[in-house]
């Protein structure tokens, strides 16, 4: 096969497998029943078509672009993905019209920082009435990273076989990241002196202290979560650091109830906002944004 057209072939390979991912965030609800039927239109295009190297350039570019376009769309980036078929028809099969193919996938890519390969079956078996379709085994590999809660997060999926389950929280694991690192360094430029983030830029833990009060420091604790569903949600908390004399004045016992106190503003006013009011009423002369009643 001539170079451009093998070029092609694997364009056309990556950009099915964005689509149909596009169309699984788009429809998180729907099963993945159909799944893998979609993937029989990768490399579906016939080279019978390609009628000089100027229809290979041009379908080559729309290729790139919509490569390019879906890649933006979901966060994702197919670097490589190679697809081998194994006929497993028997003779007996053949003569009552079934046929039966396993399908060996295989891509690897990133997801902004974190890169990812991932290998895959589907066993089709189609009859005159219908094809039916069910990915047999799934293995993920993930470089390292910092972020924990991926890994058991992946031997969840690779348990289930759900690999679409794997890339859509992948996805919206990713934006709460880049949300949560965007949000401590807004913090760290706007308070310099009272914020400092305890693992760096990408730290999931946010340090607030006031030089006119040693000894006493608060800690938000970021967590990124994904439930048994795939579902990505976050959960902050709040630590406190209080010398002990400051613990016996507070007869309210407003110290012990701030962690509590804390995670009903973070549901009431939103994460930036509950964040900024405990900032100023610890560390600054200006009043917090959230009036005392």
């Amino acid at each position: 096969m001539d170079p451009k057209e093998t070029e092609v072939r694997v364009l056309e390979a990556e950009v099915a497998a964005l689509k149909l991912l596009w169309e699984k965030l788009l429809a998180p609800a729907e099963e993945t029943a159909r799944v893998p039927k979609s993937f029989q239109k990768i490399c579906q295009s016939d080279p019978e078509e390609w009628k000089s190297s100027e229809d290979l350039k041009s379908n080559l570019g729309h290729l790139e672009s919509e490569l390019l376009f879906l890649s933006t769309l979901t966060g994702i980036s197919i670097i490589s993905y190679s697809k081998k078929t194994k006929n497993l028809t028997s003779t007996e099969m053949t003569q009552k019209s079934i046929k039966k193919v396993l399908q060996r996938h295989k891509l690897s890519g990133n997801c902004h920082m974190i890169t990812f390969q991932v290998e895959f079956q589907i066993l089709e078996v189609q009859n005159q009435e219908n094809l039916s379709s069910v990915i047999t085994d799934l293995n993920i590999i993930m470089e390292p990273t910092m972020y924990s809660e991926l890994s058991e997060f992946v031997s969840r999926v690779e348990e289930r076989r759900d690999l679409f389950m794997f890339f859509r929280s992948l996805h919206f694991f990713v934006e709460w990241c880049e949300y949560r690192k965007h949000t401590f360094k807004y913090f760290k430029e706007k308070y310099p002196e009272a914020v400092h983030l305890l693992e760096g830029a990408s730290s999931s833990y946010m340090g607030i202290r006031n030089t006119r009060q040693p000894g006493f420091e608060l800690v938000i604790v970021w967590r990124i979560q994904i439930d048994e569903e795939g579902k990505v949600l976050p959960k902050l908390d709040l630590l406190t650091e209080v010398p002990q004399q400051a613990l016996e004045l507070d007869k309210k016992g407003v110290i012990a109830t701030a962690p509590l106190s804390f995670r009903t503003l973070v549901g009431v006013l939103g994460i930036e906002v509950a964040v900024e009011s405990l900032i100023r009423s610890l560390c600054t002369e200006e009043k917090p944004l959230v009036p005392k009643q």
